[in-house]
């Protein structure tokens, strides 16, 4: 469970002070898929990133599984995020320079998991995002739709009970970004993990669970709707 209790975010001080969000309250269950939508500058992005521990709030509070998370020390939230969340930007962020198996592999490290599990984890996860024959690939040969579901890979690999992604469709052509969204929805089908997703997509929007509406930094709906995984 995830839950945002009376959340704002101000940037800056005085006369140059910005609220991006103002008293933001939601929560979504484990398990489901939530997006978060609105126009630019409507404060999506700021809520991901309070959500998933990488911003601080200015007030208010973020619970995930009854845990406060900001009552942690910074190392803390760090060893948390590795243990529990993975990401998907709209920019690939991966390391171009190194192999789909290396990049794959990185979470992985980072959340120290057992050296027996490592290699069996990465196929796997490349295997999901159909990138198996790529597995010793330079990331920098890939294509951008290629470099996208490499960073799906990257994400899923550990298992994350928390998939956070943002915008991740923003770069690439219609059919591929349908496939990406595809794996993203069967990965809360067949892995249980709650999924986020900030989009300004309506149509992807109504797809999920539950669907957050943000708007000058607060929240315009929030809605709760029932669907069929296997419809998904």
């Amino acid at each position: 469970m995830i839950t945002a209790q009376h959340i704002s975010k101000t940037y800056g001080k005085g006369d140059t002070a910005f609220q991006a969000l103002h008293d933001v309250s939601f929560s979504i269950t484990s398990g489901q898929t939530a997006s978060i939508i609105g126009k630019s500058g409507s404060g999506k992005s700021t809520l991901l990133h309070l959500l998933s521990g990488l911003d601080r709030p200015t007030s208010g509070t973020i619970t995930i599984d009854g845990t406060n998370i900001f009552t942690m020390p910074a190392k803390d939230i760090d060893d948390f995020r590795a243990r529990t969340m993975s990401f998907v930007f709209q920019s690939f962020f991966v390391e171009a320079s190194q192999t789909c198996y290396q990049n794959v592999m990185l979470p992985l490290e980072i959340a120290r998991a057992p050296l027996t599990q490592r290699k069996k984890l990465v196929r796997e996860a490349l295997s999901a995002v159909d990138l198996a024959d790529k597995i010793n690939e330079q990331a920098g040969n890939l294509s951008g739709g290629q470099k996208q579901r490499l960073a799906i890979a990257r994400a899923i690999v550990n298992k994350p009970k928390i998939l956070f992604a943002d915008e991740p469709t923003g770069n690439l052509d219609s059919a591929t970004g349908d496939l990406i969204i595809q794996l993203l929805f069967d990965m809360n089908r067949t892995m249980g993990s709650t999924v986020v997703l900030v989009t300004h997509d309506q149509e992807l929007a109504g797809r999920c669970d539950v669907q957050i509406t943000l708007k000058d930094g607060s929240i315009q709906t929030s809605n709760q709707v029932k669907h069929s995984k296997v419809k998904q």
